[in-house]
């Protein structure tokens, strides 16, 4: 099937981070700064044991000078540590906004340029999930956890430096005693990880989906009685979800394991430290380097360790943007070939199917001459519908081709295929705005005299006059309810200001009030003139206005 990428509930996060650092390559600049200075940070504060343990030493030897030296660099050390860190957390924050920014930007635009068929496959509530959930999470490790991680990692790396320079022999019994129990813990951490993360985004991502779908559904749900079904399986997902996030809290629960390790470190360095001093093979000072240093690394890791649950977290976010990012990649060329201002509409070989090994179209063939005025007619079910949403480009064929003028539709941008075809679907969808607000949702920004030209030319100035405050009227889900019929006239106003050169409209009179649908009908007579109207339509009077009849059933088209 065509154009349908599944999206995963839970990706994979194997080298997700490393993908992240390819989105961020415009900021490289940036970046870099950002890790300069977080380095020079990190060296102001791992120094200042070394400061500390030149002071003791000084001390021990009775040489105050040395000793006030000492002092006067840490202070100097401490104030330049507060600045750099206060810097680099800018830095870093700031970067990484920007580039989950432009992560956001691009699921947004993905999201508004994917194929229909990959809509329609998905919960609505899992792609808002995708397109702002996981942003929002990724946005706030960005802000509060980032420059720690950072900051953290290059400090401890510069510890272990300092301490091997030091005394190579006590940082090997420390990493001895700690390292692999450090390592075991961390292990333990990570081989649950990933799917415990995995399951509290996606158990957040189905209550989102089902809450979404109970508030679309509300009315019907409250007219059938369902309402309770809908919250017995809320509350079943939203008990799956607090499992879920439980078992998170014992998954972080083994990083805690870290923090029994410091006191048994610093214990084997004040032995080992004390043994080596006494044999003058290390000084005073540099045993007490040790444990400063020592209790900076630990610190450290159990920070590290304390964020890197939020880490996983974060990585399980990323896993699933870049995901929904990979599955609505650009398919159409950004300079796609050019259709022609006027031609036949053909239809050659279109198979397509909304499951696998079920066609609703098999092997149609159909040719809309130019100018011609056909309707396309059928039983429910038939394929009509989803004959039209492939002529005018919205699906694409699972096989065979759709083409304008000799021109595959495929091979077009999809601004250049809704230039020369419009779609007025059975139900007009409105936005929050004014009825201009919502007229002028089309290609280009049209005037509001060219509304109301529009308006004009399509006889409809009666029905705009008889609106509470005319091209002003506040429509949409906030504001005054349309009819069927006027979100009809809507859509065929939209159409009106694109002038395609194929007009196909889908059921635009079905279920309507005769007189509504005769005024539907007059606007559609005006502007038919000089294009290809396409009408699918069951209404017989609407049938016998037309000569050219395609007749659509069981997935097969004839032509009468």
């Amino acid at each position: 099937m065509a154009d349908a990428p599944v999206l995963e509930e839970a990706p994979s996060t194997r080298g997700v981070y490393r993908r992240f650092a390819a989105v961020a390559r415009p900021y490289r600049r940036e970046a870099l700064l950002a890790l300069a200075v977080s380095v020079l940070s990190a060296g102001a504060l791992v120094s200042m044991a070394p400061i500390i343990g030149r002071a003791i030493d000084e001390l021990v030897q009775r040489s105050r000078s040395g000793l006030f030296t000492a002092v006067a660099v840490l202070a100097v050390v401490v104030v330049a540590r507060i600045f750099l860190l206060r810097t680099s957390e800018v830095l870093l924050t700031r970067t990484g906004e920007r580039v989950v920014r432009d992560l956001r930007d691009t699921a947004v635009a993905r999201i508004a340029t994917a194929p229909l068929r990959f809509i329609e496959s998905h919960r609505v509530g899992d792609l808002l999930q995708r397109t702002t959930g996981e942003v929002a999470t990724v946005t706030d490790f960005v802000r509060q956890q980032l420059p720690d991680v950072v900051n953290l990692s290059l400090s401890l790396l510069l510890t272990l430096a300092v301490l091997v320079s030091y005394s190579p022999l006590l940082t090997l019994i420390t990493l001895a005693v700690t390292l692999p129990a450090t390592w075991l813990a961390i292990r333990w951490f990570r081989r649950d990880a990933t799917t415990v993360y995995g399951r509290v985004a996606a158990g957040r991502a189905g209550i989102a989906a089902t809450f979404t779908e109970t508030l679309a559904a509300r009315e019907t749900l409250h007219l059938t009685g369902g309402m309770p079904e809908r919250r017995r399986r809320f509350a079943a997902q939203n008990a799956e979800l607090r499992a879920a996030e439980d078992h998170t809290v014992d998954v972080e629960l083994r990083l805690r394991l870290i923090g029994f390790l410091e006191g048994l470190s610093v214990a084997v360095l004040l032995v080992a430290g004390a043994w080596l001093a006494g044999q003058d093979r290390v000084t005073i000072g540099t045993v007490a380097v040790f444990v400063l240093a020592t209790a900076n690394l630990f610190e450290g890791v159990l920070r590290l360790s304390q964020v890197f649950g939020e880490l996983q977290a974060t990585a399980v976010s990323l896993a699933r943007l870049l995901d929904l990012l990979d599955r609505t990649a650009e398919r159409s060329p950004s300079e796609g070939a050019a259709l022609p201002a006027s031609g036949d509409l053909t239809v050659r070989g279109v198979h397509y199917a909304y499951r696998a090994g079920t066609d609703v179209l098999a092997g149609v063939d159909v040719t809309f001459p130019h100018g011609a005025h056909v309707v396309i007619a059928g039983p429910t079910g038939s394929g009509k519908s989803t004959l039209v949403k492939l002529a005018s480009g919205l699906y694409r064929p699972d096989a065979g081709t759709v083409a304008f003028g000799g021109v595959d539709l495929a091979s077009a941008t999809e601004a250049e295929v809704r230039r020369r075809i419009v779609l007025v679907p059975q139900q007009v969808h409105l936005v929050s705005g004014t009825l201009a607000d919502n007229l002028a949702l089309v290609p280009h920004e049209p005037t509001r005299d060219e509304l109301l030209d529009a308006v004009e030319r399509l006889g409809l100035t009666a029905w705009l006059a008889g609106l509470p405050a005319g091209l002003d009227t506040v429509v949409g889900p906030y504001g005054s309810a349309l009819s069927a019929g006027e979100q009809q006239l809507v859509g065929i106003v939209r159409a009106a200001l694109v002038d395609p050169a194929v007009l196909i409209l889908d059921e635009a009179t079905a279920d309507l009030d005769p007189a509504v649908a005769a005024g539907i009908e007059t606007a559609v007579d005006r502007v038919r003139a000089g294009r290809t109207l396409i009408l699918v339509a069951h209404r017989p009077e609407t049938i016998a206005r037309h000569a050219d009849v395609v007749r659509v059933d069981d997935g097969v088209v004839c032509v009468s």
